[in-house]
């Protein structure tokens, strides 16, 4: 069990004010083992009766030393750690990481294999916000929604299973494509999800939206504008949500997303209904994005056949022995990235997820750094929730949607 930090009062006057220190205010830890933290989350909150007058974030529970631990392993095997970052998005972690190694030692990608990135992006994007309402609505007592949006994910976690074998840690997307092609039932199972989830939606809506308690509990709550939002580096629907049409599929398009015709949801009011009008809507444009790379899903090959980075066909291990020598080289002892840095985000469920690679010329990253928009998001905690009630706490991080395997890295 996560043990908590011992903060001294020198530590304490910086961090609440001094009516706690006098015992006029209540000091009291939320977490970290708390099912409304969304994870391994501690929150130290000072209290005048239930509201909250400050609330200071602290984390650390659930290190795992990512970043220094892919520093230590050739370029392609640092790639199953990237899953283990936001769990909740573990294909967008994926595609981040390959478009920096990629861009690094400027790798071709098949057409076809971009789409299919695409489409699981988009499909990963759809699990992801199912969790997210899922979860957000049952912090506010709206327990049917949760059972609901956990039957819908199982479709899609299917489907990543389908593909890569697993169904939630894939390592799908590979530097110069995709492990392999989709399965024949790939386009079928899709369909499904293209025909049942605009109902589900709708479903989702007609038990929220409109909902009395849920609009008590959600309107007015945890209030952010645009400019401020900017000020704290907020992205992902969090910042579109304070009136900031950003998404990095329309800024910094990537794997084609350029061609294909959506809108980026945004909404001014700045409070947590706002941010969960924003994240539906997302749902409704990442149906629209796959129907349109599923009905032009070119074909061909999914892989590079730049073997110096890209292992061979398995087909030609067995008839070419420089396919053999090359598919042994490669997975002992890597390939040597050329000198220099570089920088590639993608839009995650989240918001920005940028990784920063550093090569010195070997076949090991001299220096991994992610971008995660969850670490950005809960900075804003303390101005989101000061003088609300702790009731209104609960839906403040709901809506915010952080993963701490994002921010524990």
């Amino acid at each position: 069990m996560p043990q908590l930090q011992e903060v001294s009062l020198d530590e304490l006057k910086h961090l609440v004010s001094d009516r706690a220190l006098t015992g006029d205010t209540m000091l009291l830890n939320m977490g970290p083992q708390h099912p409304s933290t969304h994870g391994v989350l501690r929150l130290l909150l000072e209290l005048e009766g239930e509201t909250v007058l400050n609330c200071v974030p602290d984390i650390g529970f659930l290190h795992t030393g990512i970043e220094k631990n892919m520093e230590a392993k050739t370029y392609q095997k640092a790639e199953v750690m990237t899953d283990r970052l936001d769990y909740m998005n573990t294909t967008g972690n994926n595609l981040a990481y390959v478009l920096a190694v990629e861009k690094l030692v400027g790798l071709d990608v098949p057409v076809r294999a971009q789409a299919i990135r695409v489409i699981i992006a988009e499909l990963q994007r759809l699990a992801s916000h199912l969790v997210w309402l899922g979860t957000a609505a049952l912090d506010v007592a709206a327990m049917s929604v949760f059972l609901y949006c956990f039957r819908e994910r199982e479709m899609i976690l299917d489907i990543l299973e389908l593909c890569s074998g697993q169904r939630m840690m894939t390592t799908y997307f590979r530097p110069g494509g995709l492990w392999r092609d989709v399965p024949v039932e790939f386009e079928a199972a899709v369909r499904d999800v293209l025909r049942i989830m605009p109902t589900r939606i709708d479903e989702y809506e007609a038990l929220l939206t409109k909902n009395p308690i849920f609009l008590d509990r959600t309107i007015g709550i945890g209030v952010i504008n645009g400019e401020d939002a900017l000020a704290w580096g907020l992205t992902g629907a969090t910042l579109r949500g304070s009136g900031v049409a950003h998404d990095y599929r329309k800024f910094a398009p990537y794997s084609g997303y350029e061609q294909y015709d959506f809108e980026v949801p945004v909404r001014h009011e700045g409070d947590v209904y706002a941010r969960y009008l924003v994240r539906l809507e997302e749902m409704r444009q990442a149906l629209r994005i796959i129907e349109q790379a599923l009905n032009k899903l070119p074909m061909g090959p999914v892989r590079s056949n730049n073997y110096k980075f890209v292992p061979p066909p398995r087909s030609e291990i067995g008839t070419s022995m420089e396919a053999l020598i090359h598919h042994f080289k490669l997975w002992t002892e890597g390939f040597n990235a050329p000198k220099g840095a570089v920088y590639a985000a993608v839009e995650s469920p989240r918001g920005e997820l940028g990784v920063y690679l550093e090569s010195d010329g070997g076949p090991k990253p001299y220096r991994v750094h992610w971008r995660t928009p969850s670490w950005d998001n809960l900075q804003v905690l303390p101005l989101l929730t000061r003088g609300h009630l702790v009731a209104d706490l609960v839906a403040i991080i709901g809506s915010i949607d952080i993963v701490l395997g994002d921010i524990d890295r």
